[in-house]
């Protein structure tokens, strides 16, 4: 196997973080000028491809595909050396997680009943799920730790980064899932971790935390604190300060999206394996939004290759509690449709709509750029949006709320990733009611066994409300992503 340049790009202004450059996360002028900067790998290495099957480790099976492993080839460390570096630090995670699990290859199953409850009885058509419930910390966030973690391993074993860099702290802001993936990941590579947490976060969260060796720091909001987040506002001032970020959000840490796209990689060999023939849409709940950004660009990538057929239409999920990615689809799209001289009836809702007469109106806009918009107007205006991040996104108010807790990020950091991934796929986001949100973890639960959280089951959610609206097919096939363990 050939060694990638492991260079990222910024999608915002175009800077280059060579392949030799020791701390690739965020690009150096992010925050000051009003652009959306998020370090990003171009595409796919020339000579690439996707494992269909193979090794039952993920982070060994798509090893070539990782800008960790590009690291770690160019500055001499072997292949095998670098798997054996990932299986020992998958054994101290497993040494480390509650129930004992390193990485493995997740389920993929259909869900039959429920999905004919939904309409979806055509031939080829149904459900399926992506069960991310038994990974390690029970959901999928430490997919993205832990390919951060790789990346510091090799960094240093190669001598990228010295050591006081590799003795550095390293930092994330959540009160859920995030954080408990990234103390489990973080004691296993022996790591000092700050975790910057609302005051109100669950208590047995916080004990688990503490038991991992995690320094929990609360963070109630001060007056003098700017819209948005007291806990990633914190979590900025440390990184300042030099923590490393381990966080979950690529404009943090443009290599958080490595790993997550092991699930996306593993999602387009899955089905590819069915036989069944494209995927027509996959629902994905966003909160920071790394989670649909990796399984996006794994989609893409794994097309790119011919690894797998077109990629899916995307659907990004919110709740009615807050959607700021929704405004900021139908802020872009809006903006498109008017350049392209289309008429108001095809004009996504309003900012703030959030019944089905707005799902209707946004899946009539999607439709219409799908054959109205060539590539080159998406790119004119997702460029437009990078330039001015304040016209499309910025901080929800007031604070959302709903069950599915974990989605509820006052701004989706990787917004302009989801956006573009809606764009290229004619696919539309969709605002969840929460009784919805309930429904599809008590139905979901029901249908499958799966012990699922609400914010878990929040794409199913999305799929709910697009089957209510009319909006699916009966020949549509679908698949969702069950992310996160009821607690």
């Amino acid at each position: 196997m050939t060694a990638p340049d492991p260079s990222l790009v910024c999608t915002g202004c175009g800077f280059v973080a060579a392949a030799d450059q020791p701390l690739p996360f965020r690009c150096p002028i992010a925050g000051r000028d009003g652009r959306d900067h998020v370090l990003a790998r171009p595409g796919p290495p020339p000579d690439a491809a996707v494992p269909a099957d193979g090794d039952v480790q993920p982070f060994v099976r798509y090893r070539a595909l990782s800008h960790a492993w590009a690291v770690a080839r160019r500055r001499g460390l072997s292949d095998d050396a670098f798997v054996a570096l990932v299986r020992d630090l998958d054994a101290a995670v497993a040494a480390v997680d509650g129930e004992g699990r390193g990485f493995t290859i997740t389920p993929y199953r259909a869900a039959p009943a429920l999905g004919a409850a939904l309409g979806l009885t055509g031939d080829r058509a149904g459900l399926w799920i992506k069960d991310e419930t038994g990974n390690v910390a029970g959901s999928h966030k430490a997919r993205h730790l832990f390919g951060l973690a790789i990346y510091l391993a090799v960094a240093e074993r190669t001598g990228l980064i010295d050591a006081a860099t590799a003795a550095r702290p390293l930092a994330i802001a959540s009160c859920g899932n995030a954080a408990l993936a990234a103390a489990v990941v973080a004691r296993a590579a022996g790591r000092r971790l700050r975790v910057f947490v609302p005051p109100a976060a669950d208590p047995p969260v916080v004990t688990r935390l503490v038991a991992l060796g995690a320094e929990v720091e609360p963070c109630p909001r001060r007056d003098d604190d700017p819209p948005g987040d007291p806990c990633y506002h914190r979590f900025r001032a440390a990184v300042d300060a030099g923590a490393l970020p381990f966080c979950c959000q690529g404009s943090d840490n443009g290599l958080t999206i490595d790993g997550g796209m092991t699930l996306g990689l593993e999602l387009a060999t899955q089905d590819a394996a069915l036989g069944a023939g494209p995927l027509d849409r996959v629902a994905i709940q966003i909160g920071g939004g790394a989670l649909a950004s990796a399984t996006i660009q794994a989609l893409t990538w794994a097309h790119a290759v011919g690894a797998a057929a077109r990629p899916p239409a995307i659907h990004a999920v919110q709740t009615a509690g807050g959607f700021p990615l929704v405004r900021a689809w139908r802020r872009v799209a809006r903006g498109l449709v008017t350049r392209l001289g289309g008429a108001a009836a095809v004009a996504p809702a309003a900012d703030h709509a959030d019944d089905r007469a707005a799902l209707a109106a946004d899946a009539a806009a999607a439709r219409w750029l799908a054959t109205h918009a060539d590539a080159d107007a998406i790119a004119g205006a997702l460029d437009a949006a990078a330039r001015d991040r304040a016209s499309a996104m910025w901080p929800w108010q007031p604070a959302p709320t709903s069950a599915a807790s974990g989605i509820l990020d006052d701004e989706t950091y990787d917004w302009l990733a989801v956006v573009r991934g809606m764009l290229t796929t004619g696919g539309w986001p969709v605002v969840a009611a929460e009784a919805t949100i309930v429904a599809a973890r008590d139905r979901g639960h029901a249908a499958t066994g799966i012990a699922v959280s609400a914010t878990g089951a929040a794409g199913l959610a999305g799929v709910l409300e697009l089957a209510a609206a009319g909006q699916l097919a009966a020949t549509d096939r679908v698949a969702v992503l069950f992310t996160g363990v009821q607690r």
